[in-house]
Protein backbone atom coordinates (compact mmCIF):
# COMPACT_ATOMS: atom_id res chain seq x y z
CA UNK A 1 0.00 0.00 0.00
CA UNK A 2 1.53 3.36 -0.98
CA UNK A 3 2.12 6.12 1.54
CA UNK A 4 -0.97 8.30 1.67
CA UNK A 5 -1.04 12.06 1.68
CA UNK A 6 -2.08 13.59 4.97
CA UNK A 7 -5.17 15.18 3.43
CA UNK A 8 -6.32 11.88 1.88
CA UNK A 9 -5.72 9.90 5.06
CA UNK A 10 -7.63 12.38 7.20
CA UNK A 11 -10.49 12.38 4.69
CA UNK A 12 -10.58 8.58 4.79
CA UNK A 13 -10.65 8.23 8.59
CA UNK A 14 -13.30 10.93 9.00
CA UNK A 15 -15.51 9.14 6.52
CA UNK A 16 -15.02 5.60 7.88
CA UNK A 17 -14.27 5.84 11.63
CA UNK A 18 -16.87 7.16 14.06
CA UNK A 19 -14.13 7.87 16.60
CA UNK A 20 -12.10 10.04 14.23
CA UNK A 21 -15.23 11.68 12.82
CA UNK A 22 -16.06 12.87 16.32
CA UNK A 23 -12.47 13.80 17.20
CA UNK A 24 -12.12 15.90 14.04
CA UNK A 25 -15.65 17.33 13.98
CA UNK A 26 -14.43 20.85 14.66
CA UNK A 27 -11.72 20.87 11.99
CA UNK A 28 -11.97 22.38 8.51
CA UNK A 29 -13.15 20.11 5.69
CA UNK A 30 -9.63 19.88 4.28
CA UNK A 31 -6.67 19.24 6.59
CA UNK A 32 -3.20 19.10 5.11
CA UNK A 33 -0.87 19.76 8.04
CA UNK A 34 -0.28 17.26 10.80
CA UNK A 35 -0.20 19.98 13.43
CA UNK A 36 -3.82 20.87 12.62
CA UNK A 37 -4.86 17.55 14.17
CA UNK A 38 -5.27 17.03 17.92
CA UNK A 39 -3.09 14.48 19.68
CA UNK A 40 -5.08 11.30 20.21
CA UNK A 41 -6.61 11.15 23.72
CA UNK A 42 -5.52 7.71 24.91
CA UNK A 43 -8.46 6.95 27.20
CA UNK A 44 -11.07 7.72 24.54
CA UNK A 45 -9.03 5.90 21.89
CA UNK A 46 -9.07 2.63 23.83
CA UNK A 47 -12.69 3.03 24.88
CA UNK A 48 -13.56 3.15 21.17
CA UNK A 49 -11.18 0.35 20.15
CA UNK A 50 -12.95 -2.71 21.56
CA UNK A 51 -13.63 -6.22 20.18
CA UNK A 52 -17.38 -5.58 20.17
CA UNK A 53 -19.03 -2.36 19.13
CA UNK A 54 -15.75 -0.93 17.86
CA UNK A 55 -16.10 2.68 16.74
CA UNK A 56 -12.44 3.24 15.87
CA UNK A 57 -11.88 0.77 13.04
CA UNK A 58 -12.61 1.95 9.51
CA UNK A 59 -14.15 -1.31 8.33
CA UNK A 60 -15.51 -4.67 9.45
CA UNK A 61 -13.19 -7.04 11.28
CA UNK A 62 -13.20 -9.81 8.68
CA UNK A 63 -9.51 -10.04 7.70
CA UNK A 64 -6.86 -9.13 10.25
CA UNK A 65 -4.38 -10.30 12.83
CA UNK A 66 -5.20 -9.29 16.40
CA UNK A 67 -2.68 -8.59 19.15
CA UNK A 68 -2.92 -7.46 22.74
CA UNK A 69 -0.76 -4.82 24.38
CA UNK A 70 -0.48 -3.72 27.99
CA UNK A 71 -3.49 -3.08 30.15
CA UNK A 72 -5.19 -4.48 33.18
CA UNK A 73 -6.78 -7.91 33.15
CA UNK A 74 -10.21 -6.33 32.93
CA UNK A 75 -9.30 -3.89 30.18
CA UNK A 76 -6.84 -5.40 27.69
CA UNK A 77 -5.91 -3.28 24.70
CA UNK A 78 -6.20 -4.82 21.24
CA UNK A 79 -4.50 -3.82 18.01
CA UNK A 80 -5.56 -4.85 14.53
CA UNK A 81 -3.57 -5.20 11.30
CA UNK A 82 -4.69 -6.37 7.88
CA UNK A 83 -2.52 -8.92 6.12
CA UNK A 84 -1.01 -6.22 3.90
CA UNK A 85 -0.39 -3.85 6.81
CA UNK A 86 1.35 -6.53 8.85
CA UNK A 87 3.51 -7.46 5.88
CA UNK A 88 4.55 -3.83 5.37
CA UNK A 89 5.12 -3.32 9.10
CA UNK A 90 7.46 -6.30 9.44
CA UNK A 91 9.20 -5.66 6.11
CA UNK A 92 10.09 -2.09 7.07
CA UNK A 93 11.25 -3.16 10.52
CA UNK A 94 13.22 -6.04 8.99
CA UNK A 95 15.12 -3.57 6.81
CA UNK A 96 16.07 -1.69 9.97
CA UNK A 97 17.65 -4.81 11.45
CA UNK A 98 20.65 -4.27 9.21
CA UNK A 99 21.35 -0.98 11.01
CA UNK A 100 20.88 -2.86 14.28
CA UNK A 101 23.77 -5.11 13.27
CA UNK A 102 22.27 -8.10 11.48
CA UNK A 103 24.76 -9.54 8.97
CA UNK A 104 24.22 -12.00 6.08
CA UNK A 105 24.02 -15.62 7.09
CA UNK A 106 23.87 -15.08 10.84
CA UNK A 107 21.96 -17.47 13.06
CA UNK A 108 19.39 -15.63 15.14
CA UNK A 109 17.51 -16.93 18.19
CA UNK A 110 14.16 -15.26 18.83
CA UNK A 111 13.66 -15.23 22.61
CA UNK A 112 10.75 -12.81 22.71
CA UNK A 113 7.47 -13.91 24.27
CA UNK A 114 4.59 -15.50 22.40
CA UNK A 115 1.02 -16.55 23.12
CA UNK A 116 -1.93 -14.80 24.78
CA UNK A 117 -2.17 -12.45 21.78
CA UNK A 118 1.21 -10.83 22.45
CA UNK A 119 3.01 -9.68 19.33
CA UNK A 120 6.74 -9.47 20.00
CA UNK A 121 7.75 -13.04 19.14
CA UNK A 122 5.76 -13.21 15.89
CA UNK A 123 6.73 -9.66 14.98
CA UNK A 124 10.47 -10.25 15.30
CA UNK A 125 10.28 -13.64 13.57
CA UNK A 126 8.40 -12.12 10.62
CA UNK A 127 10.78 -9.12 10.52
CA UNK A 128 13.76 -11.49 10.36
CA UNK A 129 12.00 -13.48 7.63
CA UNK A 130 11.55 -10.31 5.56
CA UNK A 131 14.92 -8.73 6.35
CA UNK A 132 16.99 -7.84 3.26
CA UNK A 133 19.86 -10.11 4.32
CA UNK A 134 19.81 -13.90 4.58
CA UNK A 135 19.61 -15.27 8.12
CA UNK A 136 18.86 -18.51 9.97
CA UNK A 137 15.93 -18.14 12.33
CA UNK A 138 15.52 -20.17 15.52
CA UNK A 139 12.09 -19.49 17.11
CA UNK A 140 12.86 -20.53 20.68
CA UNK A 141 10.67 -18.09 22.61
CA UNK A 142 11.18 -16.47 25.99
CA UNK A 143 9.33 -19.09 28.04
CA UNK A 144 11.45 -22.08 27.03
CA UNK A 145 13.46 -23.70 29.86
CA UNK A 146 16.85 -22.05 30.20
CA UNK A 147 18.71 -25.35 29.94
CA UNK A 148 16.95 -26.13 26.67
CA UNK A 149 17.59 -22.63 25.33
CA UNK A 150 21.30 -22.80 26.12
CA UNK A 151 21.53 -26.22 24.49
CA UNK A 152 19.99 -24.89 21.26
CA UNK A 153 22.23 -21.81 21.29
CA UNK A 154 25.28 -24.06 21.59
CA UNK A 155 24.18 -26.70 19.09
CA UNK A 156 23.61 -24.12 16.37
CA UNK A 157 26.48 -21.77 17.29
CA UNK A 158 23.97 -18.94 17.47
CA UNK A 159 25.54 -15.54 16.86
CA UNK A 160 22.60 -13.21 17.49
CA UNK A 161 20.03 -13.38 20.28
CA UNK A 162 16.90 -11.22 20.15
CA UNK A 163 14.87 -10.68 23.31
CA UNK A 164 14.19 -8.48 26.30
CA UNK A 165 16.96 -7.41 28.71
CA UNK A 166 15.14 -9.35 31.44
CA UNK A 167 15.39 -12.55 29.39
CA UNK A 168 19.05 -11.90 28.62
CA UNK A 169 19.83 -11.41 32.31
CA UNK A 170 18.01 -14.61 33.31
CA UNK A 171 20.05 -16.45 30.70
CA UNK A 172 23.29 -14.85 31.91
CA UNK A 173 22.55 -15.73 35.55
CA UNK A 174 21.87 -19.33 34.55
CA UNK A 175 25.15 -19.51 32.63
CA UNK A 176 27.02 -17.98 35.57
CA UNK A 177 25.58 -20.55 37.96
CA UNK A 178 26.63 -23.30 35.57
CA UNK A 179 30.11 -21.85 35.18
CA UNK A 180 29.59 -21.50 31.44
CA UNK A 181 29.81 -18.77 28.79
CA UNK A 182 28.67 -18.38 25.19
CA UNK A 183 31.63 -16.75 23.41
CA UNK A 184 30.20 -17.42 19.93
CA UNK A 185 27.34 -14.94 20.55
CA UNK A 186 28.36 -11.66 18.90
CA UNK A 187 25.17 -9.58 19.21
CA UNK A 188 22.37 -9.18 21.75
CA UNK A 189 19.46 -7.30 20.17
CA UNK A 190 17.15 -6.04 22.91
CA UNK A 191 13.67 -4.58 22.76
CA UNK A 192 10.56 -4.09 24.86
CA UNK A 193 12.26 -2.32 27.76
CA UNK A 194 15.28 -0.16 28.57
CA UNK A 195 18.67 -1.67 29.29
CA UNK A 196 20.88 -0.43 32.13
CA UNK A 197 24.59 -0.45 32.83
CA UNK A 198 24.32 -3.02 35.64
CA UNK A 199 22.58 -5.39 33.23
CA UNK A 200 25.26 -4.87 30.60
CA UNK A 201 27.96 -5.75 33.13
CA UNK A 202 26.16 -9.01 33.90
CA UNK A 203 25.71 -9.82 30.21
CA UNK A 204 29.42 -9.30 29.55
CA UNK A 205 30.26 -12.15 31.92
CA UNK A 206 28.09 -14.68 30.04
CA UNK A 207 28.50 -13.29 26.52
CA UNK A 208 32.07 -11.95 26.51
CA UNK A 209 32.18 -11.20 22.78
CA UNK A 210 28.71 -9.75 22.35
CA UNK A 211 27.75 -6.17 21.64
CA UNK A 212 24.42 -5.01 23.04
CA UNK A 213 22.22 -3.04 20.64
CA UNK A 214 18.62 -1.97 20.20
CA UNK A 215 16.68 -4.18 17.82
CA UNK A 216 14.62 -1.15 16.87
CA UNK A 217 11.72 0.83 18.26
CA UNK A 218 8.16 -0.27 17.56
CA UNK A 219 4.95 -0.92 19.43
CA UNK A 220 2.02 -3.10 18.52
CA UNK A 221 -0.39 -0.20 19.07
CA UNK A 222 1.65 2.65 17.58
CA UNK A 223 3.43 0.60 14.90
CA UNK A 224 6.80 1.66 13.50
CA UNK A 225 8.61 4.33 15.51
CA UNK A 226 12.39 4.15 15.03
CA UNK A 227 15.14 2.03 13.50
CA UNK A 228 18.36 1.56 15.43
CA UNK A 229 21.18 3.99 14.65
CA UNK A 230 24.61 2.31 14.46
CA UNK A 231 27.04 3.38 17.16
CA UNK A 232 27.60 3.12 20.85
CA UNK A 233 24.34 4.59 22.15
CA UNK A 234 21.47 2.06 22.10
CA UNK A 235 18.98 4.85 22.82
CA UNK A 236 19.51 6.45 19.40
CA UNK A 237 16.96 5.75 16.67
CA UNK A 238 15.87 7.25 13.36
CA UNK A 239 12.33 7.80 12.19
CA UNK A 240 10.90 5.25 9.73
CA UNK A 241 10.44 7.79 6.96
CA UNK A 242 8.31 7.67 4.78
CA UNK A 243 6.20 5.03 6.52
CA UNK A 244 5.61 7.05 9.66
CA UNK A 245 6.03 10.58 10.97
CA UNK A 246 7.60 10.97 14.40
CA UNK A 247 7.03 14.15 16.38
CA UNK A 248 8.49 15.21 19.71
CA UNK A 249 6.08 17.54 21.46
CA UNK A 250 6.86 20.01 24.21
CA UNK A 251 5.41 18.59 27.40
CA UNK A 252 3.77 21.86 28.39
CA UNK A 253 2.74 23.65 25.20
CA UNK A 254 2.15 20.57 23.07
CA UNK A 255 3.96 22.26 20.19
CA UNK A 256 6.45 20.28 18.07
CA UNK A 257 10.07 20.50 19.19
CA UNK A 258 12.20 21.46 16.19
CA UNK A 259 15.67 21.76 17.75
CA UNK A 260 18.08 19.25 19.20
CA UNK A 261 18.50 18.53 22.89
CA UNK A 262 15.01 19.52 24.06
CA UNK A 263 13.04 16.71 25.72
CA UNK A 264 9.43 16.05 24.83
CA UNK A 265 6.92 13.26 24.42
CA UNK A 266 6.89 11.09 21.33
CA UNK A 267 3.82 10.91 19.10
CA UNK A 268 3.64 8.97 15.86
CA UNK A 269 1.51 9.04 12.72
CA UNK A 270 1.37 6.01 10.44
CA UNK A 271 0.79 6.97 6.81
CA UNK A 272 -0.08 3.44 5.67
CA UNK A 273 -2.39 1.87 8.25
CA UNK A 274 -6.06 2.19 7.41
CA UNK A 275 -7.98 -0.48 9.38
CA UNK A 276 -6.84 0.87 12.77
CA UNK A 277 -5.56 4.35 11.92
CA UNK A 278 -2.87 5.93 14.06
CA UNK A 279 -2.64 9.72 13.69
CA UNK A 280 -0.63 11.64 16.30
CA UNK A 281 -0.71 8.74 18.74
CA UNK A 282 1.23 9.17 22.02
CA UNK A 283 3.72 6.29 22.16
CA UNK A 284 4.36 6.69 25.88
CA UNK A 285 8.04 7.67 25.74
CA UNK A 286 10.06 10.85 26.09
CA UNK A 287 12.83 11.67 23.63
CA UNK A 288 14.99 14.46 22.22
CA UNK A 289 16.19 15.14 18.70
CA UNK A 290 19.91 14.59 18.12
CA UNK A 291 19.87 15.32 14.37
CA UNK A 292 16.69 16.87 13.00
CA UNK A 293 17.80 16.62 9.37
CA UNK A 294 18.45 12.88 9.58
CA UNK A 295 15.46 12.29 11.88
CA UNK A 296 17.64 10.90 14.67
CA UNK A 297 16.34 10.99 18.24
CA UNK A 298 17.38 9.66 21.65
CA UNK A 299 14.89 7.88 23.92
CA UNK A 300 14.89 9.36 27.43
CA UNK A 301 12.49 7.07 29.28
CA UNK A 302 8.76 6.81 29.71
CA UNK A 303 6.26 9.63 29.46
CA UNK A 304 3.14 10.12 31.55
CA UNK A 305 1.04 7.78 29.40
CA UNK A 306 2.71 4.83 31.07
CA UNK A 307 5.74 3.14 32.53
CA UNK A 308 7.58 -0.10 32.02
CA UNK A 309 8.85 -1.79 35.17
CA UNK A 310 11.27 -4.44 34.00
CA UNK A 311 9.25 -6.55 31.54
CA UNK A 312 5.86 -5.27 32.76
CA UNK A 313 4.05 -2.46 30.94
CA UNK A 314 1.73 -0.26 32.98
CA UNK A 315 -0.68 2.28 31.53
CA UNK A 316 -0.98 5.24 33.86
CA UNK A 317 -4.73 5.60 33.43
CA UNK A 318 -5.31 1.92 34.18
CA UNK A 319 -3.47 2.21 37.49
CA UNK A 320 -5.38 5.39 38.36
CA UNK A 321 -8.64 3.57 37.65
CA UNK A 322 -7.81 0.57 39.81
CA UNK A 323 -6.67 2.76 42.72
CA UNK A 324 -9.92 4.70 42.46
CA UNK A 325 -11.86 1.41 42.58
CA UNK A 326 -10.07 0.49 45.82
CA UNK A 327 -10.95 3.84 47.38
CA UNK A 328 -14.74 4.28 47.14
CA UNK A 329 -14.67 6.89 49.90
CA UNK A 330 -12.37 9.13 47.86
CA UNK A 331 -9.72 9.36 50.58
CA UNK A 332 -6.86 9.43 48.04
CA UNK A 333 -6.45 12.95 46.72
CA UNK A 334 -3.58 12.31 44.31
CA UNK A 335 -1.56 9.50 42.77
CA UNK A 336 1.84 9.26 41.14
CA UNK A 337 3.49 6.20 39.60
CA UNK A 338 7.20 6.25 40.44
CA UNK A 339 9.59 3.71 38.94
CA UNK A 340 13.03 3.36 40.49
CA UNK A 341 15.99 1.02 40.12
CA UNK A 342 17.95 -0.41 43.03
CA UNK A 343 19.82 -3.65 43.66
CA UNK A 344 19.94 -4.15 39.88
CA UNK A 345 16.15 -4.42 39.56
CA UNK A 346 13.28 -2.07 38.76
CA UNK A 347 10.52 -1.41 41.24
CA UNK A 348 7.22 0.48 41.24
CA UNK A 349 6.15 2.85 44.00
CA UNK A 350 2.57 4.10 44.13
CA UNK A 351 2.88 7.50 45.78
CA UNK A 352 -0.55 8.33 47.20
CA UNK A 353 -1.64 11.66 48.60
CA UNK A 354 -4.08 11.68 51.52
CA UNK A 355 -4.89 13.48 54.74
CA UNK A 356 -6.01 10.29 56.50
CA UNK A 357 -4.70 9.55 59.97
CA UNK A 358 -1.80 7.10 60.13
CA UNK A 359 -3.93 4.44 61.81
CA UNK A 360 -6.36 4.52 58.85
CA UNK A 361 -3.70 3.92 56.21
CA UNK A 362 -3.00 0.15 56.54
CA UNK A 363 -6.52 -0.86 55.55
CA UNK A 364 -6.50 1.34 52.44
CA UNK A 365 -2.96 0.24 51.60
CA UNK A 366 -4.12 -3.38 51.66
CA UNK A 367 -7.10 -2.56 49.43
CA UNK A 368 -4.90 -0.82 46.88
CA UNK A 369 -2.40 -3.67 46.91
CA UNK A 370 -5.16 -6.25 46.44
CA UNK A 371 -6.65 -4.33 43.50
CA UNK A 372 -3.24 -3.92 41.88
CA UNK A 373 -2.30 -7.59 42.22
CA UNK A 374 -5.65 -8.70 40.82
CA UNK A 375 -5.41 -6.37 37.84
CA UNK A 376 -1.74 -6.99 36.99
CA UNK A 377 -0.91 -10.66 37.62
CA UNK A 378 2.06 -10.28 35.26
CA UNK A 379 3.64 -7.93 37.80
CA UNK A 380 3.37 -10.53 40.57
CA UNK A 381 4.79 -13.19 38.23
CA UNK A 382 7.78 -10.96 37.44
CA UNK A 383 8.35 -10.40 41.17
CA UNK A 384 8.19 -14.16 41.83
CA UNK A 385 10.74 -14.71 39.06
CA UNK A 386 13.11 -12.21 40.70
CA UNK A 387 12.97 -9.77 37.79
CA UNK A 388 11.55 -6.77 39.67
CA UNK A 389 10.81 -5.57 43.22
CA UNK A 390 7.33 -5.89 44.74
CA UNK A 391 5.05 -2.91 44.32
CA UNK A 392 5.24 -0.52 47.28
CA UNK A 393 2.81 2.14 48.50
CA UNK A 394 4.16 5.45 49.76
CA UNK A 395 1.81 7.82 51.59
CA UNK A 396 2.38 11.57 51.49
CA UNK A 397 0.37 14.72 52.05
CA UNK A 398 -1.16 16.05 48.86
CA UNK A 399 1.13 19.08 49.03
CA UNK A 400 4.14 16.76 48.87
CA UNK A 401 3.21 15.21 45.53
CA UNK A 402 5.59 16.26 42.73
CA UNK A 403 4.35 18.92 40.33
CA UNK A 404 5.68 20.45 37.16
CA UNK A 405 7.89 23.39 38.07
CA UNK A 406 6.52 25.53 35.26
CA UNK A 407 2.81 24.77 35.28
CA UNK A 408 2.22 23.47 38.80
CA UNK A 409 0.36 20.46 37.36
CA UNK A 410 0.56 17.11 39.11
CA UNK A 411 3.02 14.74 37.43
CA UNK A 412 1.23 11.44 36.89
CA UNK A 413 4.26 9.22 36.19
CA UNK A 414 7.89 9.70 37.24
CA UNK A 415 10.78 7.65 35.91
CA UNK A 416 13.71 7.95 38.34
CA UNK A 417 15.91 5.27 36.74
CA UNK A 418 19.37 6.20 35.40
CA UNK A 419 18.82 6.45 31.64
CA UNK A 420 22.29 7.73 30.88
Amino acid sequence: MPVQSMAELVRFVRRNSSFYAGLYSGLPDRVEELTELPVIPQTEFWQANTPRGNTLLTGPLDEAVVFKSGGTTGAPKFSFYTREEWNEFTTAFGAGLVDAGLRPGQRVADLFYTGDLYASFSFILDALHRAPVANVRLPIGGAAPLASTVSTLEQFDVEVIAGTPTTFCSLAEYLQAEGRRLPHVTTLLFGGESIFSDQQRLLATAFPNARVASIGYAAVDAGLVGAAVPGGDPRLHRAFTPHTVVEILDEESGEPVTVTGVPGRVVVTDLRRRLMPVLRYPVGDRAEWTDTTAGHFRILGRAEEGLRVGPVALHTQDVHDLVRSADPAGSISGLQLVVRRWEERDGLVLRLGSDLRDEDLPELTAAVDKAFQAARPMYAAAVAAGHIHPMAVEWVRHADLAVNSRSGKLIRAIDERPHE
